[in-house]
């Protein structure tokens, strides 16, 4: 919605033979455009009072009134006031038909009608069309809301005590930002000349006589009830279009009549079902997700869950998604890095080296440092000699960003289903990674700057757990490497401020292409390295070709992972048949599944998932660019199918975003979330993407107590970024 009006500043006021209550009243808010207590004793504590509570001047101010003589005699005394009142505020004024004395039942309900229904309407008035576009802007918390809002003060004082208190009940429903009192010395009022003023003498100056005969006071501050945002029966939220009034014309005055459905009866009757009503809330919310969200999460004001579930996740809200702390349980060590860590990396090893080994590595080099396109088997020059990472580092420091961008991404672009489009098949995916990971990483002096940015990373998206996965045994020594590389992370780690930092553990994986001797050996390093750092070692993949070996035949060599009872998550699904996600669930037991986007092709077996608790980790930019999924911000994905989490999620499936190789795919986690939503034409909610993230959480291979605790820091934290209360 477009907003079509500025916030405005409303006093609401009673009136009823005493019209003198209104310009004290708005004196206080506004001292700056009537100085009428700039001689009062007590000036200072009245200013120190307005500023505490944050109050502003009135742009407008509202008058609720009845009928009869009395009354118009004091009406038209303001309405003389306002005219003479410098930098004077717009004045509004309704009588409430049928009227006068407020001597019956009957009249006392059509007052009270037009007074809750003119702060319902100073509410919307207050904040043009502004609120309405606030709460739905996406990312914008309550807190969010309410600083950009204008300010609704409601006076106490004026008219009868039914009025007075009609008002107060008013303010304990819709809010209000001060509850305004003010009183009088009576016994010397009724002796001086301000018991019946004329309307000159209050639009300038008292003298400190005459003002220390008023005293303006606070009697609270409200918060909005839920109660309005809840539907009762077949009635929706409470909102000005049921329950119309008419804004009247400046200083003119307007006749309310009590016709249509009565708001003060629906406020009544919602105060009285309150405890039902927000059961019922939250029992239709129970009913119609299929995820649990995060508990504190429903302890939001109903009007907050509604907007989370009725904001679709756009580009928008990217900042608010990197604000949020969320996991990230699918991200393999040696695609993490973009190019400029991988440089920072480089440079360590650079520098660890003698200037003999330099030279080498760059007369090695110096043939793709003089071509602009590389043959496409140049990564196979880099083993040459033992010293791949002397090369990888020779050429990330020396090659222009001209070579190392085309040679590594623009070569297989459009980055689209490369494992069936391009020639290359899945090394066309991985050819980004070339220079990094086992690259790298197979030298000592990467492994502290590794860790380091990899920390870095973790801060800058948001991320309060990560689930580091990668074949050490590529690194050299499986065991040395992860020891030193767990104390690389702790003391990166370590050296950060006081806070809640970035948690880290490590997933090992086993490669399918691997001999069946070699794949033995690393499953039993998973568990050595499970027993040498449990605190870090949490579990064991499979990763590679699905086609190249069926998990039943190899399902032996995993015994001793199931006898330690390690945590399995099995690469499955990534464009294969739904086959090889039950192999993988069945036969290697998978408390995971990496990727398994085909699970929708057996229903039985997508059934058997949810029952037995067993979660997807969807990746969805190298899912697109591996398989190959219709993404409408790039043309050349047309032809493929529409990516398949809203169906698994509908189901009711465990699944969470993920990241697989970020520095590959150029992505970080917020972008992942955002690219899930385009790909399923920005169906996905805000209140998905929170129950998302904590899936991620829930299905983290912590243990049961660590576990528990972060779900309560991140629930704890969350509730504070969401609602804006610490």
């Amino acid at each position: 919605m477009t907003q079509t009006s500025q916030t405005q500043n409303i006093l609401l006021c009673t009136l009823g033979t005493s019209w003198a209550v209104i310009p004290e009243a708005y004196a206080f808010l506004a001292p700056d455009k009537l100085p009428m207590y700039q001689n009062h004793p007590e000036q200072a504590q009245l200013l120190a009072l307005k500023a505490e509570y944050q109050l502003q001047p009135p742009d407008e101010i509202w008058v609720c009134t009845t009928q009869g003589e009395q009354t118009q005699k004091s009406l038209e005394q303001l309405q003389q006031w306002i005219v003479l009142c410098p930098q004077a505020p717009v004045l509004r004024i309704w009588q409430a038909g049928q009227t006068d004395q407020l001597a019956s039942q009957e009249e006392c309900g059509k007052i009270r009608e037009l007074i809750v229904r003119a702060c319902l309407k100073a509410h919307q008035h207050a904040n043009g069309d502004a609120l309405v576009e606030e709460t739905n802007t996406p990312g914008r918390s309550d807190a969010l809301v309410a600083k950009k809002t204008g300010q609704v003060v409601l006076s106490l004082a004026g008219g009868r005590k039914t009025m007075s208190a009609d008002m107060q009940w008013a303010g304990s429903l819709f809010g209000c930002q001060a509850l305004l009192h003010v009183i009088s010395d009576d016994s010397r009022l009724r002796d001086s000349i301000l018991f019946k003023p004329q309307p000159a003498m209050l639009a300038q100056a008292l003298t400190k006589d005459l003002a220390q005969l008023i005293m303006p006071l606070i009697a609270g501050q409200t918060s909005r009830s839920d109660l309005l945002d809840i539907s009762v029966d077949d009635a929706g939220p409470i909102k000005t279009e049921a329950y119309p009034l008419d804004l009247p014309p400046a200083t003119q005055i307007a006749l309310f009549n009590d016709t249509g459905h009565s708001l003060s009866k629906e406020l009544s009757k919602r105060e009285k079902a309150s405890s039902r009503l927000f059961g019922n809330f939250l029992l239709e919310i129970s009913r119609s997700e299929c995820h649990e969200n995060w508990r504190s999460l429903y302890r939001l004001p109903p009007r907050s869950i509604d907007r989370l579930r009725n904001t679709m996740l756009t580009g928008m809200d990217r900042d608010w998604l990197i604000s949020l702390p969320k996991a990230d349980l699918h991200r393999h060590l040696g695609g993490c890095l973009d190019l400029d860590a991988q440089r920072r990396v480089a440079q360590a090893i650079w520098q660890s080296l003698t200037p003999d080994e330099q030279s080498q590595a760059l007369q090695h080099s110096q043939p793709l440092l003089d071509t602009p396109d590389w043959p496409w088997q140049w990564p196979e020059q880099l083993n040459i000699q033992g010293a791949r990472s002397h090369n990888s580092a020779a050429l990330l420091l020396h090659a222009s960003d001209a070579q190392l961008r085309h040679n590594l991404w623009q070569a297989t672009e459009p980055r689209i289903a490369l494992k069936t489009g391009h020639h290359a098949g899945f090394s066309a995916y991985e050819r980004p990674g070339e220079l990094t990971g086992s690259a790298l990483l197979s030298h000592p002096a990467s492994i502290q700057p590794y860790a380091q940015a990899l920390v870095q990373q973790a801060l800058d998206e948001g991320l309060a757990y990560v689930e580091l996965r990668g074949s050490p045994q590529k690194y050299g020594d499986g065991l040395t490497f992860l020891k030193n590389f767990y104390y690389a992370l702790t003391e990166t780690l370590t050296s950060l401020p006081t806070g809640n930092p970035p948690q880290f553990r490590f997933i090992i994986i086993a490669d399918r292409r691997a001999r069946e001797a070699d794949l033995k050996k690393t499953i039993c390093l998973a568990v050595d390295a499970k027993k040498l750092l449990p605190g870090f070692v949490v579990g064991l993949d499979m990763a590679g070709d699905e086609q190249q070996t069926k998990p039943e035949d190899i399902a032996h060599l995993f015994i001793p992972a199931f006898e330690y009872c390690l945590p399995v998550t099995i690469h499955a699904g990534e464009g294969e048949q739904a086959e090889s996600i039950w192999q993988a669930a069945y036969h290697l037991h998978a408390d995971r599944i990496g990727h398994g986007l085909t699970l929708n092709g057996n229903a039985n077996l997508a059934q058997r998932f949810r029952d037995r608790n067993i979660c997807l980790e969807l990746c969805p930019t190298s899912n697109r660019e591996v398989v190959g999924y219709n993404d409408p911000r790039f043309p050349d994905s047309r032809k493929y199918p529409q990516y398949p989490l809203l169906e698994l999620w509908k189901k009711g499936l465990p699944l969470t975003i993920c990241t697989d190789n970020p520095g590959i795919s150029r992505t970080t986690l917020a972008d992942e979330y955002l690219t899930a939503a385009a790909m399923i034409d920005n169906q996905l909610s805000q209140w998905d993407v929170l129950a998302m993230i904590k899936q991620g959480f829930v299905h983290s291979f912590l243990s049961g107590s660590s576990k528990e605790a972060l779900l309560k820091q991140v629930d704890a934290q969350l509730y504070q970024l969401i609602s804006g209360q610490p």
